[in-house]
């Protein structure tokens, strides 16, 4: 391994309250530092489920919008009992941070972004990952998120908020096995299909990172927010298994955007279902 960095790592919990652990690891999932506490089992485990988590949101970049600068900025994972950041800490090289529910978000996004500055003496490049293929296109297919035809289940929920809230992309909804079970007017299923697979295994890493952000008996997941220069995905539990995942442009109200999809969850219930048994009465 190379130079252990976790005394540079104590900054964030020493002066953030309500932070927990900060873990820098490498592109590969190989752990470089870690705050005092941790299990070196447990760092593992979070290093390894931040570098897949990291590489699955490159991959979504076209949902999020079109655009030249699909630079991914972070992601958030929310559960009950706390907060799990990740951000870029130079090329090849990511921090996540965690922190309980009411940790002050502005301050310990500060000092993250603080830390990665002065790790810049010991890793290179900016903190900020370019999300292009190393052909130099971007992630997607060939950079085009606007398709022909549909998948077959538009959800009109769904073609509601995204018609009605400033800035709103595309849904699609999961079902527990993975697969969409409908989305919102003018996605491929080609798209759907492709995002659903990747969000599929997105939420598969933000569960591993649960004791991360707290030991809980009742540890729940709520949500995972990826962040690119152009725009933001949203992953949302839908209930049954199932789950909701949105897309919206940098600067939409995205408040506005994920109560609203808060609120229709509720009304989705009669699309979760096998695959073959959708009803979109």
């Amino acid at each position: 391994m190379t130079t252990d960095l976790s005394w540079m790592l104590e900054d964030i919990v020493v002066n953030v309250p309500k932070a927990r652990h900060a873990v820098l690891l490498s592109a590969d999932g190989l752990p470089r530092g870690a705050t005092d506490g941790m299990a070196t089992k447990d760092v593992r485990t979070i290093s390894a489920a931040m570098a897949g988590m990291q590489s699955l949101s490159r991959a979504t970049s076209h949902f999020a919008g079109p655009g030249e600068d699909r630079q991914w900025n972070q992601t958030i994972i929310e559960f009950s009992h706390g907060w799990i950041f990740l951000i870029g800490a130079g090329q090849g090289a990511y921090l996540a941070a965690a922190a309980a529910p009411d940790v002050d978000m502005q301050q310990i996004s500060f000092r993250m972004h603080r830390l990665v500055a002065r790790l810049g003496n010991n890793l290179t490049s900016p903190p900020r990952v370019n999300t292009e293929s190393p052909q130099g296109r971007p992630d997607g297919p060939q950079g085009q998120d606007e398709v022909r035809g549909g998948t077959g289940i538009p959800i009109v929920d769904l073609d509601g908020v995204v018609g009605e809230v400033r800035g709103a992309r595309h849904a699609v909804l999961l079902g527990s096995d993975g697969l969409p079970r409908g989305a919102t007017a003018g996605m491929s299923q080609d798209l759907a299909d492709t995002i659903s697979a990747a969000m599929t295994g997105i939420h598969a890493y933000s569960r591993a990172t649960s004791q991360f952000a707290g030991v809980r008996q009742d540890a729940e997941w709520r949500q995972t927010v990826i962040e690119f220069q152009h725009g933001w995905i949203f992953l949302i539990s839908a209930g049954h298994g199932a789950f909701l995942a949105a897309a919206a442009e940098h600067d939409a109200d995205i408040e506005e955007f994920t109560t609203r999809l808060h609120q229709v969850v509720p009304r989705l219930s009669a699309y979760v279902a096998s695959r073959g048994q959708v009803s979109n009465a």
